[in-house]
């Protein structure tokens, strides 16, 4: 699918409205007011359902204007495609009607991962278009080559296989045994990713072979060992900059003077990044952060929040870990390197090149400005002091939203 006029719509002008924000003659003077107000007022978030209404828009090729275009012209057209796709309702069993399940994805804002799988077939979109709806309608990693599940649905798309085909390949997949193949003999003796073990895959037969290798981790399809593992050095680049911090001779908070410890990577809580990168947040008496939705921009920002719970459910193994805590961690990172680059310009390019050369290892895609929170962060890496402009545009979030914001028409 071409997605240029797409693009057009929303990623282009989310280009705009940054650098109308960046280009301001008061942005180095003004400029976490200037972001707020662009993220308050023009910057908005793209629910899934607005992704996949201009998806239809654009493959059915609709003459109006893509705004008096009515609810049920869509919900019409996924029946239909789904008829001539030979498509179900659902991938499991469900009482619900098409009409009522297709109404909820349009109007959603967002959905299971499944359904985007589902669509997948109902729709006869591409691989490129399902891992388009994946990493930029849902902000998830692409197609999972650990998930037998998922690869078996990319197999299908690839070779433009209906859902009938998909059933057929899941049925022999489950009653063939863990590991009946050797994967070394398969592949020869090379160490190949799963990744692109999987774009080897060109018929049933070695599809089969390659899921059944998959059997041997019991079943469970953990997302990314990569993005873990990216995480994990962001997160200790992050604590030896704290520790920087604390070190510091003006280092005085929480009777955390350099003079009575000096300060390592180890001694690094989640607790102390979260002091540092989320400073102007609010806590409440018990400590912990002010409630997300207290936050005018938390809409805007998917409920996307820096904190020291969410880290430590990371590195306890019970969340996965997603392009947000990976941007976080690289925007701070890169916040307190400012000596490192010549100019703010120079800082930006290489905040983007390293940030997405991760996001591509961990199948996320890339940047996506769209995204209010990846603006939000993208605009801060060009201000004169990123972290701090970032803490001021979270604190004016939490402002009292009756007060009267600052008047920069200047």
């Amino acid at each position: 699918m071409d997605w240029d006029k797409d693009e057009l719509d929303y990623t282009v002008n989310a280009w705009e409205q940054l650098y109308d924000v960046v280009d301001n003659s008061y942005f180095f003077e003004k400029d976490s007011e200037l972001i707020f107000q662009a993220l308050k007022n023009r910057v908005r978030f793209l629910s899934f359902g607005e992704f996949l209404k201009r998806y239809l828009y654009k493959a059915a090729q609709l003459q109006e204007h893509f705004e008096d275009v009515p609810l049920e012209t869509y919900q019409q057209i996924i029946k239909d495609s789904f008829a001539d796709n030979a498509t179900p309702k659902s991938f499991g069993e469900t009482t619900a009607k098409l009409s009522a399940l297709s109404k909820n994805w349009l109007t959603q804002r967002t959905v299971n991962r499944k359904v985007v799988f589902l669509l997948g077939f109902g729709l006869a979109m591409s691989v490129d278009d399902v891992n388009e709806f994946l990493q930029k309608a849902l902000r998830e990693q692409g197609i999972n080559p650990k998930d037998p599940f998922e690869v078996i649905c990319w197999y299908c798309y690839k070779n433009h296989y209906t859902f009938p085909k998909y059933e057929s390949l899941w049925t022999t997949y489950l009653q063939t045994p863990a590991n009946e193949v050797d994967m070394k003999l398969l592949f020869s003796d090379r160490t190949i990713r799963y990744r692109e073990g999987m774009g080897t895959i060109e018929n049933d037969a070695i599809l089969i072979s390659f899921l059944s290798g998959l059997k041997t981790k019991d079943n469970k399809s953990s997302f990314s060992v990569t993005a873990r593992e990216s995480f994990l050095e962001l997160y200790d680049q992050s604590r030896d900059l704290v520790a920087k911090l604390l070190n510091e001779p003006d280092a005085s908070e929480d009777g955390k003077s350099p003079g009575m410890k000096q300060y390592r990577r180890e001694d690094i809580t989640p607790a102390d990044l979260e002091h540092v990168i989320s400073a102007a947040i609010p806590i409440n008496k018990q400590g912990n952060l002010a409630p997300g939705k207290a936050s005018s921009l938390n809409d805007s920002f998917d409920g996307k929040r820096f904190s020291r719970q969410r880290l430590t459910d990371i590195l306890s193994g019970a969340m996965d870990v997603n392009r947000f805590d990976l941007i976080t961690l690289c925007f701070f990172v890169y916040s307190q390197r400012l000596d490192d680059f010549a100019n703010n310009k120079s800082r930006y390019i290489a905040f983007v090149d390293e940030m997405n050369c991760i996001l591509r290892n961990c199948d996320m895609g890339e940047l996506y400005v769209a995204h209010p929170y990846e603006c939000f962060v993208l605009m801060c890496i060009l201000s004169e002091d990123p972290l701090g402009t970032y803490a001021d545009v979270w604190e004016l979030s939490y402002l009292n939203q009756q007060e009267k914001q600052p008047d920069m028409r200047g």
